[in-house]
């Protein structure tokens, strides 16, 4: 039984990062799967429903902006990555992972470079994570007007840039990424 595991969102400067683990279900192929990077947004989309209808099992988690800031990226993507593998509703005997570490977890774990686009589960996972972040980004820009977040899913553009100086961080804004920080100094009375 294996699942494959994969994150997005370690580079944003806000939201969570966000990631998944899928154990696919052999007797129900799932055509075009992929690192959800090379898929269009509508093609996400479709295989977003059909990997949820069809996988043996899935599971979606996250390490939210406070563990970002308290862990680090790396540690806090570990700790998405575990809360994953344990929430799905079949025990796997083998995780591969996405990238070149793997966390701690209950099962045999392997990292995987290019995962997402050699292994199926790695990319259903991608997929899966990718939707679900950029979903809650989406929201996040009828919270948090003005930063373009829906746009850019909280990575470090220009105009994210530009927005934070003139309009400061918010509370989903990581404080512990350097831009962040700048603007938040910067914004501070001396």
């Amino acid at each position: 039984m294996v699942c494959g595991v994969d994150e997005v969102g370690r580079g944003p400067l806000c939201g969570p990062v966000v990631t998944a683990a899928v154990i696919l279900d052999p007797a129900r192929p799932i055509e075009g799967l992929n690192d959800s990077k090379k898929l269009s947004g509508k093609k996400r989309e479709a295989l977003f429903d059909e990997i949820r209808e069809k996988a043996l099992a899935w599971c979606i988690a996250r390490a939210e902006v406070e563990e970002i800031d308290e862990l680090n990226i790396l540690h806090a993507t570990m700790l998405a990555m575990q809360r994953a593998v344990v929430g799905l509703g079949v025990k796997p005997d083998l995780a591969l992972i996405d990238g070149n570490r793997c966390p701690t977890l209950p099962c045999r774990a392997e990292a995987v470079i290019k995962g997402d686009g050699k292994v199926p589960e790695i990319g259903a996972a991608s997929i899966l994570a990718k939707v679900a972040r950029d979903r809650e980004m989406l929201e996040m820009e009828e919270k948090y007007p003005g930063y373009g977040i829906g746009g850019h899913k909280g990575y470090p553009t220009k105009v994210h840039m530009e927005a934070l100086k003139k309009l400061g961080a918010t509370p989903i804004h990581r404080r512990s990424f350097k831009p962040v920080r700048e603007a938040i100094e910067s914004s501070s009375p001396s």
